[in-house]
């Protein structure tokens, strides 16, 4: 069997990914993706329009990931509690990739590139299926468990905050939005 090969844009959205997870967004430039591929930054624009593109394709990467997370994880336990799946690996992928995460939910998604617009409905398809397709309450669920994870990210819960328990109280609370049955 043969391997298949990898194209050199994919060579640098993985160059840059890795930058970007082990040495925070501060390393994302174009030129440390060139030199960590061993190429000049110039040749980086014959794959990538701009550092913009360069995210996006990040974005859309990490997007992608998490919504295989949320169906492995709800079909590791699919009689178990599929909230608390969601938002338990919603945390744990989180906090897994900080960095990717804070590129992800920090700034605007550029939803004109198919890749990322695509990779924003896989992300979210558990939730809304969870959901049974009602949008507002997948919405809320995700401000939720978005609003924690940056909180925690972030190191912003005040001292002596019982994470796991605001976390149990908000789920326990959102519950009542799903549908029955």
């Amino acid at each position: 069997m043969s391997a298949v090969p990898t194209t050199r844009r994919t060579q640098i959205v993985t160059a840059a990914r890795r930058l970007l997870e082990e040495e925070g967004p501060q390393a994302l430039s174009m030129r440390n993706v060139a030199a960590e591929i061993g190429i000049r930054a110039p040749s980086l624009y014959e794959h990538v329009a701009d550092k913009r593109a360069l995210e996006s394709a990040i974005i859309a990467s990490g997007l992608h990931e998490q919504g295989i997370a949320f169906r492995e994880a709800r079909a590791t336990d699919p009689d178990g509690d599929q909230l608390s799946v969601i938002a338990h690996t919603w945390r744990r992928w989180a906090t897994a990739h900080p960095h990717v995460y804070a590129l992800i939910y920090a700034r605007d998604l550029d939803r004109s590139d198919p890749a990322v617009a695509e990779a924003e409905l896989a992300a979210g398809a558990a939730l809304r299926e969870l959901c049974g397709g009602d949008l507002v309450t997948a919405r809320v669920i995700w401000a939720f468990a978005h609003g924690m994870v940056n909180l925690e990210l972030t190191d912003r819960f005040p001292p002596g905050t019982d994470v796991e328990e605001l976390w149990a109280r908000g789920l326990g609370a959102l519950r009542a939005l799903l549908p029955t049955g």
